[in-house]
């Protein structure tokens, strides 16, 4: 019989992407969406849905239901400007919505990993070790990375308490086909959307500000991979590689053939300056490294938006 994972926020562009290559391992997948960021087309047809909110009493029923052997829970409150405008919202889907879930899966008996998206950037802060280790301690600076880091913390409770032992996978800034080019998260989704629409884009402050990007594909990879070891314990998932919004904005407007100059605004409140991790450990436990460049990347989410756009 195929192992079952129920994956929370599989209607996100990083849910279903990891939905897609649980299916492709020959997994059984079933999706917990409650579709106020995700969309019901991204649900592969092959997974079972169930469209709920992650903090209501149905989520809990869901797990319990299901009972899978893996919770993969990638449901989010990710925008870190709204954290830091409405930080009771960001604990109330990031912390009670974890805390919800993980009830259930205390009820179901059958949960043996929680395979957690956590904040590779946001849960350590700015840092003077680049790339930053698992082992720096986490010192977030927005409301966002500190819900990460205390979910954390949530999760080693739960495995003390219930054996449920848990992977922390702490994400880069992930992009990718599927990300939403109109949210606030998602500076690579954002610029590709407004070039193809012929409209400026914004980078707030210098655009100094560095970032460690890694594709969505990998990202889905390195669950897999995480599950399929039965992984317990805290992974960097990232590339290792510093590229500013400068750069990273002159990369997407040569691929999309523009010409056009991005205007700078004030600097968010929250922001890092640098944030940038080693992938080292998840190689070494999972033999896992990113497949896919930068610019690999960025073309392959630029044709993702064109297409859809004239489709």
């Amino acid at each position: 019989m195929a192992k079952k994972v129920l994956i929370t926020g599989g209607a996100g562009f990083i849910g279903s992407t990891i939905a897609d290559t649980f299916l492709a391992a020959g997994w059984d997948v079933a999706v917990l969406d409650d579709l106020s960021t995700g969309k019901r087309e991204n649900v592969p047809a092959a997974a079972r849905f169930h469209h709920c909110d992650v903090r209501g009493p149905a989520a809990a029923e869901v797990v319990a239901r299901e009972q899978p052997d893996v919770l993969c829970h990638q449901a989010a409150q990710m925008d870190v400007r709204r954290s830091m405008a409405e930080p009771g919202f960001d604990a109330s889907v990031n912390v009670l919505g974890l805390l919800n879930v993980l009830q259930g899966a205390v009820r179901a008996g059958s949960v043996k990993q929680v395979l957690f998206a956590s904040s590779g950037g946001a849960t350590y802060g700015d840092t003077p070790v680049i790339p930053t280790p698992e082992g720096h301690p986490q010192r977030p600076l927005s409301v966002y990375g500190a819900s990460k880091a205390a979910s954390e913390l949530y999760l080693g409770v739960y495995q003390a308490n219930y054996g449920i032992p848990f992977a922390a996978m702490r994400y880069a800034n992930v992009y990718g086909p599927r990300q939403d080019p109109h949210g606030e998260a998602g500076v690579v989704a954002i610029f590709c959307g407004r070039l193809l629409e012929g409209k400026a884009c914004t980078i707030y402050g210098d655009g100094g500000q560095t970032r460690d990007y890694v594709f969505v594909g990998d990202v889905a990879r390195a669950n897999l991979l995480a599950a399929e070891r039965g992984f317990a314990g805290a992974l960097n998932v990232g590339t290792g590689l510093e590229t500013d919004v400068n750069d990273l904005y002159a990369r997407i407007a040569r691929a999309a053939g523009s010409t056009q100059a991005a205007v700078h605004a004030e600097a968010r409140l929250g922001e890092q300056r640098r944030s940038c991790i080693t992938p080292a450990a998840a190689l070494a436990a999972l033999g896992w490294r990113p497949a896919v460049s930068l610019d690999d990347g960025l073309a392959r989410t630029l044709e993702f938006f064109r297409a859809r756009r004239g489709a």
